[in-house]
């Protein structure tokens, strides 16, 4: 009698097993509002990832452009200060002006300075040159790899023994600064004009 009960439980269990692997197609059903709110969620998760990127694109090409505006007028700045240093000039403080004339400069540009003082002292003293710079602007003229080369218009007010009622012209310097060497001068044009004597 014990026998067949446990063959009547094995008899249930195969039942059991039978109903629950029997191949009837099974579906799943799902609200539409909850479909919509995870394509919703989707679609908006995607546009928020595309926005950032955007985002994040704008403000890195916004921050090069800053930098790049910012070099700009740290050259135009330098330039401008040396060469209206360079345009002030008094006979009697000579190796002052040759000073502001190294000033910044790199090494080889300080050397031709040193090199050309006595000559442009044998000039000016005679003639009592006297000479002051004031700025007028100043613009890029190029850029690249970090050299600068930057045009500088300084109205220079000037006297001298043959002119002593004084003159006032209008002078360009041209500044080539190194942004990858401390931002030295490499190399001036437009000093001869600025001591120009007739």
């Amino acid at each position: 009698m014990k026998l067949d009960v446990t063959k009547t439980a094995d008899a249930e269990a195969t039942d059991v097993v039978e109903s629950k692997t029997d191949g009837a197609p099974r579906s799943i059903s799902l609200p539409v509002s909850t479909v919509a709110w995870a394509a919703a969620t989707t679609a908006l998760t995607i546009l928020a990832v595309t926005l950032a990127g955007f985002l994040f694109a704008a403000r890195s090409e916004l921050a090069d452009r800053d930098t790049v505006t910012a070099d700009n007028r740290h050259a135009e700045q330098i330039a401008t200060d040396y060469a209206v240093g360079a345009s002030t000039v008094d006979y009697t403080e000579f190796a002052s002006w040759v000073g502001r004339l190294k000033q910044n400069t790199a090494p080889a540009l300080a050397n031709k300075f040193d090199a050309t003082a006595p000559k442009l002292q044998e000039l000016l003293t005679p003639l009592k040159w006297a000479s002051t710079g004031s700025p007028i602007t100043a613009k890029i003229l190029s850029e690249h790899d970090g050299v600068y080369k930057v045009n500088v218009f300084v109205n220079v007010s000037s006297t001298n023994a043959q002119n002593p009622a004084g003159a006032q012209t209008t002078v360009t310097y041209t500044v080539t600064l190194d942004r990858g060497s401390d931002w030295r001068i490499t190399d001036v044009g437009g000093l001869d004009g600025a001591l120009s004597v007739k």
